[in-house]
């Protein structure tokens, strides 16, 4: 039996996550949610586009929203969707868990918290859905140091770790 060898090829000449689409039944209602909650900023977007929708702005990423009326079979209103950790989500770090959780408390938003130990270090997780039924998850992640494992495209991660590794330090 004979192996054939796979070469790796280059990654892509990729920068940063640039933004995130998310279809939303309710445009409005979802800008105030990311507004509010999260701190986004309604931005313009191309004047040319020929549906409803909105992109927001801030932590260097950008939220799409795109109206569509029924998006799935969960009604959020009368059967709220569990919160599920291991569910699809858009996750944002930060600096206080505590404060992230109070504020959530105050405006009455339902979360879930996990904690995620690894070696001595403790990462907490908050998760909540968004007025769709989206999972965010609100996290102190940056705790945990980025270890490459051993590949064809260790070098290009390990470069990206030594940069990122010496921005938190400056």
């Amino acid at each position: 039996m004979m192996i054939e060898e796979i070469s790796c090829f280059e990654a892509l000449p990729l920068l940063s996550l640039n933004h995130v689409s998310l279809l939303v039944r309710s445009v409005w209602t979802s800008v105030r949610f990311y507004e509010d909650i999260l701190g986004f900023c309604l931005i313009k977007r191309p004047s040319s586009f020929d549906f409803h929708g909105a992109w927001l702005f801030n932590y260097g990423i950008g939220i799409h929203l795109l109206e569509k009326e029924s998006i799935d079979e969960y009604d959020t209103v009368n059967e709220p969707r569990p919160i599920n950790p291991k569910d699809n989500h858009i996750s944002f770090q930060c600096t206080d868990v505590g404060l992230v959780k109070s504020r959530l408390e105050d405006m009455g938003i339902r979360y879930a918290t996990a904690v995620v130990e690894e070696g001595g270090i403790q990462v907490d997780q908050v998760f909540f859905h968004d007025p769709d039924g989206y999972m965010i998850e609100i996290c102190n992640c940056n705790n945990l140091p980025v270890v490459p494992i051993p590949s064809c495209r260790a070098i290009p991660i390990i470069e990206t770790t030594r940069r990122w590794q010496q921005m938190t330090t400056e």
